[in-house]
């Protein structure tokens, strides 16, 4: 009832005949619309990388050795960071820059108030 499994030790030959290539005729491809059709009904995700629409490509960095070495960090709304960075951008400054002259004159109007 139960086989033994063949040696790799025994001295006969071990038949293998019956384990042969697929003919070419034999194979049938999947076409790949059916399989992105079954990997999206069953949520698997693509490995395909996703194209990034021109309205969400990221800046390019602004990297300058300037001497500033503490990093400011602050929520803005989207319009307000771009004015920044136009006004920088319109006056050659670097953002660094733009905040420091941002800040010196809004010093220079509180005090032309008589604030603190």
């Amino acid at each position: 009832m139960t086989k033994e499994r063949a040696s790799i030790f025994d001295s006969e030959e071990l038949d293998v005949s019956g384990f042969a290539p697929k003919a070419a005729d034999e194979l049938q491809a999947v076409p790949a619309g059916l399989v992105r059709e079954i990997a999206e009904a069953s949520r698997f995700p693509s490995r395909e990388a996703r194209v990034i629409s021109p309205a969400s490509t990221r800046r390019p960095p602004r990297i300058h050795r300037t001497g500033r070495t503490m990093q400011f960090n602050a929520r803005a709304k989207p319009e307000t960071i771009e004015a920044l960075y136009a006004i920088a951008d319109r006056q050659g400054w670097l953002v660094g820059e733009t905040l420091e002259h941002a800040l010196a004159a809004l010093q220079r109007e509180l005090a032309g108030q008589g604030g603190s």
